[in-house]
C-alpha cells in the first residue's frame, strides 16, 4: 500500500482531471485479477477523498460516473476508505452526505447498502447520519442504476431495501440505536418519519 500510495503521487492521480478518472477507473475494472482490499482502498482513498471532502456544490457527471464505476467492483474497500471518513467528519458539507445518500441509492449493490449502514449506525447518530439511513431503507426494489438513464424519484420512505429484509442482526442495531439515542432527537422530524419507516417495515420484527 505504501508504494501504491508513492506511485499515485508520482502519476499524480489525486489531482488528475475528472475525465482521465473516469478512464482510469474504467481501466481497473478490467484489469485481472482483481486488486486485493488493501490496494483498492488505497486507491479510493487516493482517487476520491480529497476531491470528495472539497465538495461545496453537487458533483460532476463525470466524478459520479468514476464513483460509480469504482465502487460497482470494490464496494468494501470503497467504503471503507470513502464513505468511513465522510461519516466521521463532524464538519462534513451538505454536498458531501448528499453524495453519501446518491451511491446508497443509486450505485451500491445490497453488501455495500448493508455496509454502511452499519458503519453509521457504530457511531453516534446525527441528522447527517439520520439522512443515510433514510436512503437506505429507501432504496427501490431495483438493481442500482447509476449511470446514465434517467433516475426514478424515490416517494416514500417505506420501499424495501431491495426486497429483502435487512439481517437481524443489523435490524437490533438499527433499533438499538433509534431507542439509546431518541432524547436527541426529541425534535427532529427527520427522526420520527425514520421510525414511522422502521415500524412500517419491520412491524412483524419490532416489539
Amino acid at each position: 500500500p505504501h508504494q501504491l500510495q508513492g506511485l499515485c503521487a508520482f502519476l499524480q492521480l489525486p489531482s488528475c482531471s475528472e475525465r482521465l478518472l473516469v478512464r482510469f477507473c474504467s481501466w481497473l475494472l478490467a484489469l485481472s485479477p482483481d486488486l486485493s482490499y488493501a490496494s483498492a482502498a488505497v486507491l479510493a482513498e487516493q482517487l476520491f477523498l480529497a476531491r470528495v471532502q472539497a465538495l461545496t456544490q453537487p458533483p460532476s457527471r463525470h466524478l459520479m460516473a468514476a464513483l460509480a464505476s469504482f465502487c460497482s467492483k470494490y464496494a468494501r474497500p470503497f467504503c471503507r476508505a470513502l464513505v468511513a471518513p465522510i461519516l466521521r467528519e463532524p464538519a462534513a458539507a451538505p454536498e458531501q452526505t448528499k453524495l453519501v445518500c446518491e451511491l446508497v441509492e443509486e450505485c451500491l449493490e445490497p453488501e455495500g447498502v448493508r455496509l454502511v449502514l452499519r458503519q453509521v449506525l457504530e457511531a453516534p447518530l446525527s441528522e447527517k447520519a439520520l439522512r443515510v439511513v433514510q436512503a437506505a431503507l429507501a432504496r427501490q426494489v431495483r438493481a442500482p442504476r447509476c449511470s446514465l438513464r434517467p433516475r426514478p424519484r424515490v416517494s416514500s420512505l417505506l420501499t424495501p431495501l431491495l426486497q429483502e429484509e435487512l439481517p437481524a442482526e443489523l435490524l437490533e442495531l438499527l433499533v438499538l440505536a433509534l431507542c439509546q439515542q431518541a432524547p436527541a432527537f426529541a425534535t427532529s422530524l427527520r427522526y420520527a418519519q425514520l421510525v414511522m419507516a422502521v415500524l412500517t417495515l419491520y412491524q412483524s420484527h419490532v416489539s
